[in-house]
């Protein structure tokens, strides 16, 4: 059995997935999703994932409306969203409400999100 805290990160851009799960496997046990309605799925079937980081611009579900309806489901996790574009009202809203600990920018510091996700968890 793994030991690693499982993290679940969403973006539609499967390149984008498989560099966060090179990046991040040694540390996590990375969980990835293609959309936020895969994420939802994966949020149900390990429901032990503490750290969810998704896309913000995705077809059908973008980044804050997953973590809505993930939230409002595991209102104990840690929800953060990392996005390609400026600052939204809508991301803004999100930090300001709670609903998301911060936003990263693309291309993604790893330096700065395995600090974010330690610090989210309560790990070094």
């Amino acid at each position: 059995m793994s030991s690693k805290f499982k993290i679940l990160y969403v973006d539609d851009e499967s390149i984008n997935l498989k560099l966060f799960e090179i990046n991040f496997s040694e540390k996590y046990e990375v969980h990835t999703a293609p959309d936020g309605f895969s994420g939802l799925t994966s949020l149900n079937d390990n429901p032990d994932i503490l750290v969810i980081i998704s896309d913000m611009k995705m077809p059908n579900m973008n980044g804050i409306e997953f973590i809505k309806k993930a939230k409002e489901k595991f209102p104990d996790k840690k929800f953060f969203i990392l996005t390609g574009f400026e600052i939204t009202e809508e991301i803004l809203n999100a930090l300001e409400t709670g609903l998301i600990l911060r936003y990263f920018s693309k291309p993604f510091n790893l330096n700065e999100i395995d600090s974010a996700i330690s610090e989210a968890i309560g790990s070094d």
